[in-house]
């Protein structure tokens, strides 16, 4: 059940970001390629690396890596308070 509430809050945190500054464009498909990878990697600059690969696959345009790391910061905060509630 933990997995389900870190994925929402995941999701959320992805749903807000907008790296391209498109207003109510959804990045559904990219948030959920994020959230794969955030299941199984815990290092902030190997997360913010993927991130950038995932946006820069799906739009041709590139992120600098200072503002994927930022948002893999958030991202990991969040699994990791998962991690932590019994």
């Amino acid at each position: 059940m933990e997995n389900i509430a870190m994925n929402r809050k995941a999701i959320h945190i992805l749903s807000e970001w907008d790296p391209f500054e498109m207003g109510n464009f959804t990045y559904d498909t990219e948030a959920a390629d994020v959230v794969a990878e955030l299941q199984h990697i815990d290092d902030p600059t190997v997360l913010g690396k993927k991130i950038q690969g995932i946006y820069e696959q799906s739009f041709e345009r590139w992120i600098p890596i200072e503002e994927c790391i930022g948002i893999s910061y958030k991202l990991l905060a969040v699994k990791f308070e998962a991690k932590c509630i019994v």
